[in-house]
């Protein structure tokens, strides 16, 4: 879908304020002001993330709560068990935690729901057949639980306590669980809202940790040293789409560094399947390599699988487990492709459809039916090709599950609450949600969502804005600019890579390379030094013609290394 082009204008007084304070270029100072990142003090911050940074861990309600009851477990020597979500934030959250109570020889297991079977979150069933029989006394539950309130009372009933530790939006009145350790609740003021359900486990530890020294705990053992955590947290935060700001880009920029220098033998695994380089790994490798691998568990098979590989210590272990996932993973994008292709048909047939402002959509005109571990990633596809809200749902046996992803105007939670009258059960946030319904029902849904999307959107809604950072001429591309640039890293929501735009771009030579990316030569048109760059533009249409110029490009700045040497590459997103 065509983009708007829109050039952002940061305020020049502040630009001016961080290049003089910080010694750092003009662009520099303007992408950061374009971020909102547009005081001195805030830049400073932003370059330099530090654990030291952290805002106070106890700033979240209940945490007190939480570690006073963790503390009585570990001293009465009760069992443990740690309840997650199925994909790589609950994942990551679980392995940390049980890495943690591992190391201070606690009694702790894990529990990871299947997706298709079981579903999210903690159920009834879970505590009469897995949590009684193994008489465990206290559930944490990691990215999830904040919905889960007859589930909570039937484990108190039976006397086990909860602690319940999530991220995802959550209303009153709240389970009845020792403690729920939410940052979106109403009376939190800790102002971490955007934390991965890894994140919210993260502060448990920290405090955890805390607490056992006011008593005593480490008198004969060492504390453990809390970074050696954070690829993990890295792992799991990326993963979750979180705004990668503040404490975000604190565990990111710290968790890479661990995995660039001492990752644990699942992560040096997973990074090599995936023909990630140790040394380089960056947000962006996390995002598109390391991520699908681990949730590929999940929708094809088990999460556990991918837990079992991040606490795994022996590196022939790491290695098959990797090797599995990378398998997954594949047979994850042959699924994939299959259920966008029927889409695809079908809209063809049904073009009207595309005249709606939301896309919902079942799986009855599927031959084979569609996998719903697999829903999400196939929604987000069609967000991005056509800009609009997308609930893709799967039905068996007369129950549907639907997976849907959003656009920045329209926040999806709020959207299905609003037509809940017709689901069994939902949950998420603004951009994701998942939701359960009755086969009879889902027509219905369909007329509700699109009538209240219409009501409360706008047409500029539905067009894609590109955002421009600055305008810049070949002539000031650098060695020295692109690696300037680096000290912006990692990127990703809410900090994008900076994106540039020139003008009089002249193809010079052009091929295809993996069959639908395209590498060109390209030169600017009216340079007073006839640079020439090697530029890449990928998932291109290859049915239409070459272009031999371009009006504008909007692009990214990159190195490319191969052979043990590094060029300069244009990475064009728009033209």
């Amino acid at each position: 879908m065509k983009k708007k082009w829109y050039m952002r204008t940061p305020d020049r007084e502040s630009v001016k304020a961080i290049c003089s304070a910080l010694k750092c270029s003009p662009l520099i100072a303007s992408v950061l002001a374009n971020r909102k990142i547009d005081s001195v003090d805030c830049a400073r911050a932003f370059l330099n993330p530090s654990l030291n940074n952290l805002r106070p861990p106890f700033s979240f309600v209940d945490m007190d709560v939480a570690v006073r009851r963790i503390y009585k477990a570990l001293i009465s020597f009760e069992k443990i068990l740690i309840l997650g979500d199925y994909d790589a934030d609950g994942i990551t959250a679980t392995a940390l935690l049980v890495d943690f109570f591992n190391y201070i020889k606690s009694d702790v297991l894990y529990y990871i729901p299947h997706r298709i079977k079981e579903g999210y979150g903690l159920k009834p069933e879970h505590i009469t057949n897995h949590m009684l029989p193994n008489n465990v006394d206290l559930i944490i539950t990691v990215d999830c639980g904040s919905s889960n309130h007859k589930s909570v009372k039937i484990a108190q009933d039976a006397g086990i306590d909860v602690i319940i530790t999530d991220h995802h939006n959550i209303s009153h009145p709240l389970p009845g669980a020792v403690a729920v350790i939410n940052p979106k609740r109403a009376d939190c003021t800790s102002g971490m809202n955007d934390l991965a359900g890894v994140g919210v486990a993260f502060y448990l530890v920290i405090s955890l940790r805390k607490y056992l020294r006011y008593k005593n705990f480490w008198l004969h053992k060492s504390e453990p040293n809390l970074k050696s955590l954070c690829d993990l947290v890295a792992l799991g935060t990326v993963a979750d789409m979180v705004p990668l700001r503040d404490e975000n880009r604190i565990f990111v920029k710290t968790g890479l560094d661990v995995m660039g220098s001492a990752p644990r033998p699942g992560i040096n695994a997973l990074m090599k399947v995936s023909g990630v380089e140790k040394a380089e790994v960056s947000a962006g490798d996390i995002a598109f390599k390391l991520a699908p691998r681990l949730n590929a568990a999940g929708r094809i098979d088990h999460a556990k699988i991918a837990v079992e590989l991040l606490l795994t210590k022996d590196r022939r272990s790491a290695i098959r487990i990797a090797s599995l996932l990378h398998e997954m993973n594949a047979t994850r994008k042959g699924i994939e492709g299959n259920i966008i292709a029927e889409i695809d048909a079908f809209l063809k047939e049904n073009p009207e459809i595309l005249e709606q402002k939301t896309l919902v959509l079942f799986d009855y005109f599927s031959k084979d039916g569609w996998h719903e571990g697999i829903l999400g990633i196939v929604a987000s596809t069609f967000v991005k090709k056509y800009f609009r809200p997308v609930i893709l749902i799967s039905v068996k046996n007369g129950i549907g599950k639907g997976s849907g992803r959003s656009i920045p105007a329209i926040d999806l939670y709020n959207i299905i609450s609003e037509c809940s009258m017709d689901l069994e059960a939902f949950g998420g946030h603004k951009m994701a949600a998942g939701l359960t319904i009755k086969e009879n029902r889902i027509k219905s849904f369909q007329a509700k969502i699109e009538k209240t999307v219409s009501e409360i959107s706008k047409p500029e809604h539905f067009i894609p804005l590109l955002f421009i950072d600055c305008l810049l001429d070949f002539d000031n591309i650098s060695e020295k600019l692109i690696n300037e640039l680096k000290i912006l890293e990692p990127h990703g929501i809410s900090n994008e890579e900076p994106l540039f735009m020139a003008a009089d771009i002249r193809v010079l030579s052009s091929k295809i390379v993996g069959e639908k990316h395209r590498k060109m030569l390209l030169k600017q048109l009216g340079s007073n030094k006839d640079k020439l760059y090697n530029a890449i533009n990928f998932n291109i249409d290859v049915e239409k013609p070459f272009a031999e110029r371009f009006n504008q490009i909007a692009y990214k700045l990159q190195w490319n290394r191969w052979n043990n040497t590094k060029t300069v590459q244009l990475i064009v997103e728009e033209t």
